[in-house]
């Protein structure tokens, strides 16, 4: 099973790449969001790699964060989701903005996805509503509001990151480290300095 590829981008196509690692082109299925992150053609990319065997084929697909992947087989997990669905919703949200879709119950965010009708959006939050891990230990529902001033110590951590450059699913993931380390009561301060650090190791 190929777990990860590293290697240079050979070619781009609508929902596929060819990673040449050397001199082998493997191609493979990759979300939107994913395409548009990858480096110019003959530079170096890893990808992490999710690999599909059936009778008749077998198919990689790629993405650039281990985030990404893990949503990929959990949002396949949901009857009806499908990899050509989980590829649709990863194309359009980032692995923060689905926690966000999931914790705050909004079928409307999942359903933008192609093909996607509003039966199996609501089926993917209410069957994933308890596998959010970016929320593991704190409160859910401040971050899925924004985490506006007086939310939770850990969503405020998660603005603050995010206002200073971050990706929001980065901070998410950070904040999240930190709070499970100091047993899910960490302060504000700690939550940022611990994200912080968390970002840039």
């Amino acid at each position: 099973m190929i777990a990860r590829l590293r290697g240079t981008v050979d070619e781009i196509g609508e929902d596929w790449a060819i990673i040449d690692v050397g001199g082998v082109g493997y191609f493979v299925f990759c979300p939107g969001k994913t395409l548009q992150g990858l480096p110019k053609t003959g530079e170096s990319v890893v990808l992490h790699i999710e690999t599909h065997v059936r009778e008749d084929h077998i198919h990689l697909y790629g993405f650039l964060t281990g985030g990404e992947k893990e949503w990929f087989g959990r949002l396949q997990s949901v009857q009806g989701v499908g990899a050509r669905v989980a590829l649709a919703i990863l194309s359009i949200l980032s692995p923060g903005e689905i926690a966000q879709a999931i914790a705050g119950q909004d079928k409307t965010m999942i359903g933008r996805a192609s093909g996607v009708g509003p039966k199996l959006a609501t089926r993917i939050v209410i069957e994933l509503k308890d596998k959010v891990p970016a929320f593991e230990g704190f409160d859910a529902s401040s971050v899925a509001a924004g985490g506006t001033p007086g939310g939770s110590p850990a969503a405020d951590a998660v603005s603050a990151l995010v206002n200073l450059g971050y990706r929001q699913a980065d901070a998410m993931g950070a904040v999240a480290r930190v709070n499970r380390a100091q047993g899910g009561a960490a302060s504000l301060d700690v939550l940022i300095r611990g994200g912080l650090k968390e970002l840039a190791g």
